[in-house]
């Protein structure tokens, strides 16, 4: 190299330098560091940072060797590529070049001062046909090029590579979803989500900058729709939110902790960072549920050859009544007319989160369309649906935010709307106040056979802070509302106060518990005497307490604090006394004349009686024949193989004759002939009907329909019978046949059934029998018959 030369390099090795520590300077003008805060709202000030650092790379690269001569090409990617260049963001550069074999000098004389200027960098030196095999195999790379944008030299190569690297992505893209979500479902894992956090990952967590992405990408390939307007909105939000996190912070931060929100709300012209939070966790809602609805679109419909043939598209296979599972997606049946049906959307919901199987977005539009909201008080099929849907664990979550997405959770609770996003005032809490109410809902649905009454705690813990949002003590305002809500629903009187109570109490346990002496007679006095001596009360509110802490965040549920409040429960349940379940009413004068025709021919008889309420299928079913060991078992029997669902059953005995009543609906279709019901008892109680076997074949129908619930718990209680009985109660998921093989698990025992009374909240049971042995005193007895009950369940 000659002197000449030599000089020339120092001399543009200094104006590079020079032109570096301009830069710098003129981005900490931009963001206000030193004198004066800067007043660019952060649109604007995004721009600048593109604008500022493009024609610093543009000189720059042109000083490097990158100027028109033909071969290589420096392109933006990430956020310079996008012109989305949020402060203390990395420049994400590539250097493309045909092969040329100065490159490496090149690459040296550009990234060096980068290295050198306090400007993060992230870079990479490839030929176009390069590039595009790292594209094919690694999914970040494949992303970044779609935002490839020419900063300096021959812009052919730069065209070359963005069009290639386009075509490509649409031509393989389907291959690569199963990978896209996967890497999207560790990312959410990491990073949590943006809605209903109280400390949102405005980049990385679920319906941050990141999904946007991934959804932009999916567009572009035509697999889905461009985004909708609240999605471009909620883009602009998060993108601002972010900027002024960065700029207030003076450095690269993603994560928006509580004290950071009233300035960062002050710069976006809000109020206080409640305002703000609550605004982004609607636009994290808007992101989330485009993604998931992306997701589902972009995946490739599977066929499966049959006979030799290969069939396309996804099969339809009945889940309920006017429901299918279309793919893997929950839809409506091809002839149902959701205006006529007022349990339709619940019953859609119920399915779709019991089988943790998203709701088509078609299906989603029509009921929005055109489902009603459900008239005052509900019909019984609603109601029953809504406790199966709460009922419905982790599930839930996802259903509850389709249904809330689309406007359809608020049309069944108009109340939803002052807790909907709110952010919470205690520090304890992780999510907002109406995520907490759908998360704690789902951990009640786990402890639902801890309790007499698994449906008002579903209910009374999706409405326990419904009060929240209003100017005056949440557990007062709640109570009012939730009587309001479960009077709606059509809840009897005494029910609707109970759960009016749990709201106005739900605090009273853990509060008494970790505040109080819990062996303190007056403490557990004043307790006992603030629920009147309710005992179903006293259970809720543990179930309750325990559900509401498990969603507060973690470590607010702890063994210390379960200790304290059991150790309260119990003795606030000794001191109530509390009663224990009731035997049937007796049989009423229609009732009585058929048993005792019964018991005069010795002809089984069973009759099916429809319900006049207008747009319900609910039926009673009253079956009778002479008593004899195995009734109950035969005819819960026989409503399983014509796939009626038992919401209720009573059983006595009036002179020879055994008396089963049961409140049932169809869980496909409409009810049975009651011709052909008489025929499959009458066969069922002379042993002419392979039960068993046609039984397991129905159950096999069922399989993966049902899923797993809580734990199946028995309770036993003495003296509530009469004169040597004693009562067992039951409380499990429900199943197809459930009280069939319960029945005849105690028939096997050689127990006889002097009552029973069964009744199916949602998908719980809760069945009492009153059994006569004379042995049931034997603590023996008990756990033989116990573990032969929890096998039949199991």
């Amino acid at each position: 190299m000659s002197d000449n030369q030599g000089e020339d390099r120092v001399d543009a090795t200094s104006a590079v330098e020079a032109t570096t520590a301009d830069v710098a300077l003129a981005r900490d003008r931009l963001l206000g560091n030193g004198s004066g805060r800067s007043k660019l709202p952060a649109p604007v000030l995004r721009e600048a940072l593109a604008d500022l650092y493009e024609f610093w790379l543009t000189v720059h690269a042109g000083q490097s060797g990158v100027d028109g001569r033909a071969g290589v090409a420096l392109l933006a990617v990430g956020g310079l590529g996008r012109r989305e260049l949020v402060p203390y963001s990395d420049l994400d550069l590539v250097l493309v070049h045909d092969g040329r074999s100065d490159v490496r000098e090149i690459a040296e004389r550009l990234w060096y001062p980068l290295w050198n200027s306090g400007v993060g960098l992230d870079h990479s030196v490839r030929t176009v046909g390069e590039a595009l095999q790292v594209a094919r195999t690694d999914l970040r790379t494949a992303m970044g090029l779609l935002d490839a944008r020419h900063v300096a030299g021959d812009a052919t190569v730069t065209e070359r590579l963005a069009t290639s690297a386009r075509a490509q992505w649409r031509t393989g893209v389907r291959d690569r979803v199963d990978d896209l979500v996967e890497s999207a479902w560790q990312r959410w894992r990491r990073a949590g989500e943006v809605a209903h956090w109280v400390q949102p990952d405005l980049k990385h967590g679920r319906g941050g900058l990141r999904d946007l992405a991934i959804v932009q990408a999916l567009a572009l390939a035509q697999l889905v729709d461009r985004p909708a307007d609240d999605v471009t909105q909620a883009h602009a939000l998060l993108l601002d939110a972010r900027t002024e996190l960065r700029r207030l912070a003076g450095r690269a931060r993603d994560v928006l902790r509580p004290q950071d929100g009233d300035e960062v709300a002050a710069a976006l012209g809000m109020t206080d960072r409640f305002v703000l939070a609550r605004a982004l966790s609607g636009a994290g809602r808007a992101v989330g549920y485009a993604v998931d609805v992306a997701f589902r679109a972009a995946r490739p419909a599977t066929g499966r050859r049959v006979l030799g043939v290969l069939r396309r598209g996804p099969e339809r296979r009945g889940l309920a009544d006017g429901v299918v599972l279309h793919g893997a997606e929950v839809a409506l049946a091809r002839d149902v007319s959701p205006e006529r049906d007022p349990a339709l959307l619940l019953r859609v919901a119920a399915v779709a989160a019991r089988g943790k199987h998203p709701i088509a977005q078609g299906t989603l539009s029509r009921l929005a369309d055109s489902a009603p909201e459900p008239r005052s008080p509900w019909p019984a099929s609603a109601r029953q649906e809504l406790i199966s849907l709460l009922g419905a664990g982790d599930g839930l979550v996802d259903i509850v935010e389709a249904l809330d997405r689309t406007g359809l959770w608020a049309r069944l609770f108009p109340e939803w709307g002052a807790v909907r996003d709110l952010p919470p005032r205690d520090a304890a809490h992780m999510w907002t106040v109406d995520r907490h109410l759908v998360q704690a809902t789902a951990h009640a649905a786990g402890l639902v056979t801890s309790v007499s009454r698994p449906d008002l705690l579903l209910v009374g813990t999706l409405l326990h802070d419904i009060g929240k949002g209003r100017d005056a003590d949440h557990s007062e305002v709640g109570a009012k509302l939730a009587r309001q809500v479960a009077g709606r629903l059509g809840l009897s009187t005494s029910d609707v106060e109970t759960v009016s109570a749990m709201v106005r109490h739900h605090l009273l346990l853990p509060h008494t518990a970790t505040r109080r002496d819990v062996t303190d007679e007056a403490t557990v006095s004043r307790v006992a005497e603030t629920l009147n001596g309710d005992p179903v009360l006293l259970e809720l509110l543990a179930a309750l307490t325990e559900a509401d802490s498990r969603a507060t965040g973690p470590g607010v549920w702890t063994d210390w604090k379960a200790t304290l409040v059991a150790e309260l429960v119990a003795a606030c349940r000794t001191a109530m006394a509390g009663k224990r379940p009731p035997g049937p009413d007796p049989l009423d004068d229609k009732q009585r004349a058929r048993a005792e025709t019964v018991a005069a021919s010795g002809k089984p008889d069973i009759v099916l009686e429809p319900e006049s309420t207008p747009g319900t299928s609910l039926a009673t079913v009253t079956a009778m024949a002479i008593d004899r060991p195995g009734l109950l078992s035969r005819a819960a029997g026989v409503l399983a193989l014509n796939s009626l669902e038992v919401h209720a059953a009573t059983v006595w005995t009036h002179g020879s004759v055994g008396v089963q009543q049961f409140h049932v609906s169809p869980r496909f279709g409409s009810l049975p002939d009651a011709t052909l019901l008489r025929e499959q008892f009458t066969r069922a109680v002379t042993g002419s009907l392979p039960l068993g076997e046609k039984l397991a074949a129905k159950e096999r129908d069922y399989a993966g329909v049902a899923q797993d619930g809580p734990p199946p718990k028995v309770l036993w209680f003495d003296g509530e019978a009469g004169s040597g009985d004693v009562v067992l109660e039951l409380r499990a998921a429900d199943r197809i046949g459930l009280l069939h093989r319960v029945a005849e698990a105690l028939e096997a025992a050689g127990v006889g059934v002097h009552w029973a009374r069964v009744s199916t909240v949602g998908a719980t049971v809760v069945d009492s029998f009153a059994l006569v042995s004379a042995t049931s005193g034997d603590l023996g007895w008990r756990q033989k018959i116990e573990r032969a009950v929890l096998m039949a369940v199991g």
